[in-house]
């Protein structure tokens, strides 16, 4: 491969997310995944995703399947085919020879034994332990019949300036770094050179990644540059740590971005959440999809550590909830039940969902949240009221809704003609309307907390709304009688 025909200024934006398949999607890997996604798509550039599944051992299709149920949730889209980075070592070793054959790196016969001995001799005498192989400027007619792997020539003076969008210029000096390993003696390919002739052969213009790979940055840049390839533009962003400012782990909470859709968080709050996290666009806390893509840049990123903190993980998700689009809110509504392994929503129960998103958004924080809100939909006559909501079903309550069920026979099924015959009603009978809320909120949804009556009357409308109310004051008849 030769240098790119044209600068990477000139070249449209090309992002990559690349996990490796060993777990879960880890909530930091889908900020980045999220972080990449945004800026290319911001761009009218490509978002490609690569599965760097070269440690076999560890490598899964399970975490791989994963991953990819972990980006769908959170609508993250990428474009072409997932590429595997084991499928690729045929290439990568090509890269490794090419390098071999430029002079650009050596065979390197030092076996473990010889480079520990190197090591534990420098650590006594107090110098670096950094490796210095014999046999970087060997004569090949020196060289044993014996098993070699194949190294980088590293430049041995100067420096290596990573100029990086997030961390500003980062110098590190040349004698800091070793003769990386390029080909193990086994001919397998390592993950330093795998990443580089990856992102070189996938057209990759800017590598967003996290901070913890800003050394590794160095490292590669002298593939590049040993290629005659052009870099990439690098932003290293700061790792996510935990509300007590330490490294996130398991004791802070929910570390996969699968467990956060099984709470109940929708899609759009944590998209909305993550970009904040560690991203700023001046005071903005709440936006659209649109103005993310809109407004994100690498500028924004800081250079410190994000706190995860699930108080505004739900405030955001609460108002992307209210924000939503009915229909959008009812088909991530069902996803979520599916994920949860509960069962599917009737046709019927849909249209009632569609009718009463109105009344069932505000407040709610996570999918649960809105479910319970929403037991009048969800319940089934004949209602059988929790024990708090049964209390307000007493005899005189119950004789309340005898009377009540012919009045509303033949008012008209509107807010206002509703209000006006229940007001009405309580007027005649002098009672308070919280006297009658009790009980109709107990016959229509079993609960003691509920929307307001009106509104679960107008969502059930007239024949549901009459049934449930006749079946509290029946059953009421049957146990006085019984």
């Amino acid at each position: 491969m030769s240098t790119s025909d044209a600068p990477l200024a000139h070249a449209p934006v090309v992002t990559r997310f690349a996990p490796s398949p060993t777990g879960y999607l880890h909530i930091g890997g889908a900020r980045t995944a999220l972080f990449n996604w945004l800026y290319a798509r911001g761009r009218g550039g490509k978002f490609l995703l690569r599965i760097e599944d070269t440690d076999r051992a560890r490598s899964t299709p399970e975490a791989t399947d994963a991953i990819l149920q972990g980006l769908a949730w959170l609508g993250l889209d990428h474009d072409g085919e997932v590429i595997s980075q084991f499928d690729r070592a045929d290439r990568h070793r090509a890269v490794a020879l090419e390098l071999l054959d430029k002079g650009s790196a050596y065979k390197c016969f030092s076996t473990q034994e010889e480079i520990e001995t190197f090591r534990e001799a420098a650590r006594d005498e107090g110098k670096s332990t950094l490796f210095q192989s014999p046999w970087r400027d060997a004569d090949a007619a020196t060289h044993p019949d014996a098993p070699y792997v194949i190294r980088l020539k590293t430049e041995t003076s100067g420096t290596t300036v990573i100029r990086d969008e997030v961390q500003g210029d980062v110098t590190i000096r040349n004698d800091q770094l070793d003769d990386m390993v390029l080909l193990r003696s086994d001919g397998s390919p390592v993950y330093m050179l795998a990443v580089v002739v990856d992102d070189y052969d996938m057209g990759v213009t800017h590598v967003i990644r996290g901070d913890d790979h800003l050394n590794n940055a160095a490292r590669q840049m002298g593939i590049y540059k040993a290629m005659g390839w052009d870099l990439p533009t690098y932003a290293h962003i700061p790792l996510i740590h935990g509300p007590d400012g330490k490294k996130l782990s398991k004791r802070h909470g929910a570390l996969g971005a699968h467990e956060y859709q099984a709470m109940g968080y929708p899609a759009a709050g944590m998209r909305n959440y993550l970009a904040r996290l560690g991203w700023s666009h001046g005071d903005d806390e709440f936006f659209t999809d649109a103005q993310a893509l809109a407004w994100f840049d690498l500028d924004g990123i800081g250079k410190s550590p994000a706190r995860l903190d699930f108080k505004k993980l739900e405030n955001i998700c609460g108002q992307q909830i209210a924000a939503a689009d009915d229909a959008a809110l009812l088909h991530e509504l069902e996803a979520f039940l599916h994920a949860t392994g509960a069962p599917s929503l009737s046709t019927a129960k849909k249209q009632l969902w569609l009718a009463g998103m109105y009344c069932l958004k505000a407040r709610a924080k996570t999918f649960p949240e809105l479910i319970d809100k929403a037991a009048f939909i969800m319940a089934d006559r004949p209602i059988q009221p929790e024990e708090k909501a049964a209390k307000n079903l007493d005899s005189v309550s119950r004789g309340i809704l005898r009377e009540l069920t012919p009045h509303l026979q033949n008012v008209s099924w509107s807010r206002d003609d509703l209000e006006a015959a229940l007001n009405g009603f309580c007027e005649a009978r002098e009672i308070k309307f919280g006297k009658l809320a009790g009980p109709m909120r107990a016959a229509l949804a079993g609960r003691a907390a509920t929307p307001s009556v009106f509104d679960m009357m107008l969502v059930l409308e007239r024949e549901e709304s009459l049934a449930r109310l006749d079946d509290a004051a029946r059953m009421a008849s049957e146990k006085e009688q019984g």
